[in-house]
């Protein structure tokens, strides 16, 4: 079983600019070691896509081939899926494999998720 992005993904910008609602819920389904995780992203959902720090907006953007693996992160993280940190961040690293970004950008959002990520985890 290959990992699948099942559902187009559809938002709408907020009158911030800053967030993103799903005007249809979104589904992901991830193969983790031999388990099978379906991530369900209900309509609603308000996303930031990804959570990049504005020093770092010049060389990778909020915005980008990643989006759909961002979306189901964000879930994840503020909803309390029943993974943990660690399964959540290899899902997000899983997601832009899938997605084809380019492999430089993804460890490199990898590993800013795990060194940075604990503190929006905690907010949870």
């Amino acid at each position: 079983m290959r990992n699948s992005f099942k559902t187009p993904l559809v938002v709408e910008v907020m009158p911030s600019g800053k967030r993103f609602k799903l005007h249809f819920s979104f589904i992901y389904i991830w193969k983790y070691k031999r388990i099978k995780v379906k991530v369900v992203v209900p309509a609603g959902f308000e996303t930031d896509f990804a959570s990049i720090p504005q020093p770092f907006h010049w060389f990778i953007s909020k915005l980008g081939r990643y989006n759909k693996a961002a979306v189901i992160h964000d879930f994840i993280y503020q909803q309390g899926h029943s993974i943990s940190r660690k399964m959540a961040d290899q899902c997000f690293r899983d997601g832009m494999v899938d997605l084809g970004v380019d492999k430089w950008k993804r460890t490199l959002m990898y590993w800013g998720v795990r060194f940075g990520g604990w503190m929006a985890w905690r907010k949870r």
